[in-house]
């Protein structure tokens, strides 16, 4: 897909064969956040919500000396006041003993890329606030944080609570 001026470094979309790795990764990030207790997805839900008809992500895997090392997962979002899709960056990981090589930099300039490909009116992400060195990278981009908004989130059996009950 992408080659940068590092000729060990490629950066590939995934295929479907690649769902061991990806999953492998999602569990790698959520223990560098403290968040692996909340990792529910597994190999097949991962095959079935990213290479199905209806793709609901996609993937791109970063290779260093044809070694996978990382990944930035994204998908489509959709700005009213943009009236444009967007791009949602829900994950980017990189192995740690392969950060500080251009990687992680390399795997979002491609998103960014897609996203101009695209006519996407913008990317965004979150980042957990102690992540200081992830903050410092985004901030490098020129990316800047949304401190007037606050992200809300709804899961599990809290979505099923609120269908099932009068709420709705």
């Amino acid at each position: 897909m992408d080659q940068r001026k590092d000729k060990n470094l490629k950066i590939k979309k995934a295929k479907i064969k690649d769902v061991p790795i990806i999953h492998s990764f999602i569990k790698e990030l959520a223990e560098y956040e403290k968040l692996a207790h909340e990792v529910i997805s597994s190999e097949d839900n991962l095959k079935k919500n990213l290479f199905c008809r209806k793709k609901y992500a996609e993937v791109l895997l970063g290779y260093y000396d044809n070694k996978p090392v990382g990944m930035a997962l994204f998908f489509h979002n959709y700005s009213t006041f943009e009236g444009k899709a967007g791009i949602y960056l829900e994950d980017l990981y990189v192995k740690p003993e392969f950060r500080g090589k251009g990687i992680g930099k390399s795997l979002i300039l491609q998103v960014i890329k897609i996203a101009g490909k695209r006519n996407c009116g913008r990317v965004e992400w979150a980042v957990l606030n102690w992540n200081e060195p992830a903050i410092d990278f985004y901030a490098k981009l020129g990316a800047v944080p949304m401190d007037s908004w606050k992200i809300f989130r709804l899961t599990g059996d809290k979505i099923k609570f609120i269908n099932n009950s009068q709420i709705v």
